[in-house]
Order: C-alpha cells, then structure tokens, then sequence
C-alpha cells in the first residue's frame, strides 16, 4: 500500500526520519516514516516490550531493509535521526548497502577526531549563540573510530539548544535545516495518541496485537491525510477548517472531512497518493507559535575541511 502511494513522488529527495514512541512505559514503537508536510507517513514499524526508548541496530536493521523494497525508485534517500542511533553498523548499512544518506544527531560528549588536531569532545569547542562549525572529513567515536564522516554542530539563535549533526555528506547550513524535519514525525506520533486516533483508551497489552493495530491505523493515517491533501487543493479547506491560515494538520483537515462527510454525502477520494513534501500552505496554530519553532534556526557557519589521514 505504502509502495502504491509513494509510487508518483516527484521531488527528488525522499525524507526518512527514524524515532521511537513509548506506550505506557512498557512497550516501545520503533517506526520509520516518510516526513511529508509537517506529519511522517509510515512506512515501516515494530513493536517490542521494551522501557527504554533506546534501541540497539539489531532491533530495526531489517525495518530498513523491508522499507528499501517499497520506496520509489531513482529517488535520493535521507534518513534522519536523533541520538540514540548513532548505531555505525546502520550507518554503514546505510551508505553502501541500501545507498542512501544520512543525518543523525550525536552527543555533546562525544569525540571527535582531526587531522593534526587529535581528539576533541564537542562540549569542550567554545562557540557563541548562533556560532556554527562544520567540520569535514573526521573520525567519531574514540576507541573503535568510525569515518571520515562530516559534523555539524552549534547553538541555535531561537532557543539556544546545542545541535550536533554527523552526516555521510559534506555539512552546511542545509543540514540543520534537514535534520529538523525530523520532528515531524513526533507531530505523527501524537496523532497516534492524545491529538487523533487515542490509541491510549485500547488498554491492549499485548506487542502482537499492537502491532496489527498500527497497522490498522497506519492505513487510516495514510487515508485520511490524502484526503486532507485533496481537500486543500480543491479549495475547500474552510469548510473543515475555518483558521485564516491553514491551522490544522492535513491529518486532522481529512479526518474532520470524513467524519462531516458520512452525514452531508461529501465527496471522497478513491485513490490515496502523494507526490512531494512541498506545501504551498503551511500550518500556522497561531504566528507567535509559528515564529518560535525550534527548527526554524539561524547559524553564522565556518566550515573546516581535513585532509583524510
């Protein structure tokens, strides 16, 4: 189904991000999800009786490798990550099994390794609000090193957090700009839950069963944004969603679009399909809100490149 749906994508540059989801502090989801217009379409999952968000590369190497098989062809593949997978075994999978790239988020304590400068922690380089380093062909991980990979690390000038990003490709402010769509699918995440499907009020307790019900909703999530999409592009966005700007969610603009439509015989699509991350139409909840994303960052960049050793 899923490969059906991505089958058109135009852009060429498909967005994996990688995340893992707790429920009720007994299960964990780990999912892999296309980042499309401020949400992630799944694609992939598993279910596992863990209490710990972090997961090791064993756990979902085969999620990358079934997810392989139902991508659209000719496209560039990034796959975006926070900290707890900073796995080099997928890293290497990445690149030279699958073909695809990555940004993952490391650690401010992590090391670091230059030609003619040695070994460095990141959390020991002084850098100023807004002050940003790229530094090309390194080494991660002291011990059993791991390269040359390309960081890119500084704080940001909306909220001061420290970003370090590690990347297969040579780093610039792009890459900042890349790794936040990350976040997307953390908004999937909620979808899950507390802001659309409430999976919390199922009380299942079983990973089997779990797992068939993500499955459940994945395709429901997949419809239902589809939907949202068509709406807007039809221009009836305001029949569902009376905000100025496009104020809710293309899943929650679909979802309202269905309900309304059981009862006023609105139409409904037939064919679920999506073709680009584009959006013309952002969602703005309020401007004070929409001006203060974390992801919307401003860096002045210096950009160091090492001779390979």
């Amino acid at each position: 189904m899923i490969q059906s749906a991505l089958a058109d994508w135009t852009e060429e540059v498909l967005y994996l991000s990688l995340d893992t989801s707790l429920v009720w502090e007994v299960y964990c989801l780990v999912r892999l999800a296309v980042v499309h217009r401020g949400r992630a379409l799944p694609v992939v999952w598993r279910v596992l009786k863990h209490r710990s968000a972090s997961v090791g590369f064993e756990v979902y190497w085969e999620m990358l490798h079934q997810a392989a098989g139902r991508l659209p062809s000719g496209v560039t593949v990034v796959v975006l990550a926070d900290r707890g997978f900073v796995h080099t075994d997928a890293m290497t999978a990445m690149t030279t099994q699958l073909g695809w790239h990555y940004r993952i988020r490391i650690k401010r304590d992590s090391w670091i390794w230059r030609v003619d400068q040695g070994w460095c922690q990141l959390k020991d380089i002084h850098l100023n609000r807004g002050e940003a380093l790229c530094w090309h062909t390194v080494k991660l991980h002291k011990g059993e090193w791991y390269g040359p990979v390309h960081v890119a690390f500084g704080h940001n000038n909306v909220n001061g957090e420290f970003w370090a990003i590690v990347s297969d490709e040579p780093t610039t402010l792009h890459t900042f700009q890349e790794y936040g769509l990350r976040f997307d699918l953390e908004e999937a995440f909620l979808d899950d839950q507390s802001n659309g499907w409430n999976l919390q009020t199922s009380e299942i307790r079983s990973v089997c069963a779990l797992s068939r019900l993500w499955f459940l909703l994945a395709i429901a999530t997949l419809y239902v944004t589809a939907q949202g999409v068509e709406v807007v592009a039809t221009g009836k966005r305001r029949w569902v969603d009376p905000h100025w700007f496009r104020g809710n969610s293309y899943f929650r603009i679909g979802w309202d679009w269905l309900k309304t439509a059981l009862d006023q015989d609105w139409p409904l699509i037939r064919h679920v399909r999506f073709t680009h991350n584009r959006d013309s139409e952002p969602a703005i909840a309020s401007r004070k809100q929409h001006e203060q994303r974390t992801y919307q960052i401003e860096f002045k960049i210096h950009t160091y490149r090492y001779a390979p050793d």
